[in-house]
């Protein structure tokens, strides 16, 4: 509690300061577990964030300044990131799989919402052996006493971290949507010559319902991510009652000022275990024709819609990125940004990508919207951190939406000319396994 007396200290410090617009606030502290850290806290939302690497700073969120909910205001998550002051806001989030998609009946997604960015107040970060906890503030002429308020209020409400509750194994009744007829109906649709002729590629996509499973969201995610090297982790949860977490290979992109990285991770084969049939195996994936296609419709669509707001823009060979299960074909792309290109041009350019969606983009979108029997929602969005200096989003793939009394597991497969419905549901099941065996 040392570490919130300091924050105060410096909280009231500012109470006769002009300062206007964006103040972070940060004192060091120790905390061993994030995740059992931000699970003991009453604040909401609460998100975690942890980028692909482990040398990549790792973040917990909580409570709010303000939000953005609308994906047309993203551009404003670009200006506030632009201002002059030392210290930039960080805003954390995601965009649905397909965000101008209505909600069709019963909503799922309830609280999530076609977008959400969030300007959180509190913020624990670690950066290598350093944690600070940071108070995040917004001053505008008028509304001093009411920010430092909220501070207090904020800083008040921390408590210890504590352990996360145990992952105990679950007795729960699978349901699957679409089932495996209607699976086979759509791959063939998909894959006859006629529907080739417009649409190569098509994203289909399940969602895997375990009715009886009751789980807390962060016990999972922290057993999930020691399985998920490689990964990116990251969780929301905007109301008590419902959690979306994921540890997605994935990259949609990242931006380091003017640099941008992305990626084509398309193409899956199974690992075995045994390193050298999991060799074999690698070989096959990189040889095989349907998944070099699957891939080459990939990064070819990156391509083309970073032509306009990039130069010198480069990609690699296939190569193998290794799971724990799986092994998948990934092709690096790198890039210079022109001036002025912003985050929320990158995501309308790039999500959704083939790889979840299909190519051209336009016409699987719509099949998608009008042939797959459920709702997406986040699953297959795009999440991530926005802020002046680095942004960077994931896929959000390999995730599972945690509502009461019940965990949904999503999953999907790139259908092309040569796909066989039996082979794309056993890669369904592939890519659901890691989870399903952590719930017993």
């Amino acid at each position: 509690m040392l570490a919130q007396t300091h924050i105060k200290q410096q909280l009231d410090a500012l109470r006769h300061d002009r300062t206007l617009g964006f103040v972070r606030l940060r004192v060091a502290c120790e905390v061993n577990s994030f995740l059992g850290w931000l699970n003991a806290q009453p604040l909401y939302p609460r998100i975690y964030w942890h980028a692909r690497g482990e040398e990549r700073p790792e973040y917990v969120a909580l409570g709010r300044i303000h939000e953005l909910t609308d994906p047309a205001h993203i551009a404003r998550v670009c200006a506030n990131t632009q201002a002059s002051q030392v210290d930039s806001p960080r805003y954390f989030g995601g965009l649905a799989f397909d965000p101008d998609q209505p909600p069709q009946g019963e909503n799922p997604w309830q609280g999530f919402g076609p977008c959400r960015f969030v300007l959180p107040r509190i913020e624990l970060v670690r950066r290598g052996e350093c944690v600070s906890l940071c108070l995040n503030l917004w001053f505008d002429e008028h509304n001093r006493e009411a920010e430092l308020a909220a501070g207090h209020q904020a800083l008040a409400a921390l408590v210890p971290e504590a352990p996360l509750p145990p992952l105990t194994p679950q007795q729960w009744r699978r349901r699957d949507n679409p089932d495996r007829p209607e699976w086979q109906q759509l791959v063939t649709t998909v894959t006859a010559p006629d529907f080739q002729t417009h649409t190569p590629k098509v994203v289909l996509s399940r969602e895997s319902r375990l009715e009886g499973a009751d789980v807390n969201p962060w016990s999972l995610l922290a057993r999930w991510a020691e399985r998920a090297e490689q990964c990116f982790r990251f969780g929301f949860q905007f109301e008590p009652e419902h959690g979306f977490i994921a540890c997605s290979p994935e990259r949609l992109y990242r931006r380091e000022g003017r640099h941008l990285f992305s990626e084509a991770l398309a193409g899956t084969i199974r690992r075995s275990g045994d390193e050298a049939l999991d060799a074999r195996l690698a070989a096959e994936l990189l040889s095989d024709s349907k998944n070099r296609l699957e891939n080459r419709l990939v990064h070819t669509d990156i391509l083309h819609r970073l032509a306009p707001l990039a130069h010198d823009i480069t990609l690699t060979e296939p190569r193998i990125l290794k799971l724990r299960l799986l092994q998948h074909l990934k092709c690096d792309i790198e890039a210079e940004l022109h001036p002025e290109v912003c985050d929320w041009q990158l995501l309308a350019a790039l999500h959704p990508t083939p790889a979840v969606g299909g190519a051209p983009r336009e016409s699987a979108l719509a099949f998608i919207r009008t042939r797959e029997p459920y709702d997406r929602g986040w699953y297959a969005g795009a999440c991530g951190m926005l802020s002046r200096e680095t942004s960077e989003c994931s896929v959000a793939i390999r995730s599972a939406r945690i509502d009461p009394g019940a965990v949904t597991l999503f999953a999907g497969a790139g259908i092309v000319a040569g796909s066989e419905p039996a082979a794309e549901w056993a890669e369904l099941d592939n890519k659901i396994a890691n989870v399903l065996s952590l719930l017993g």
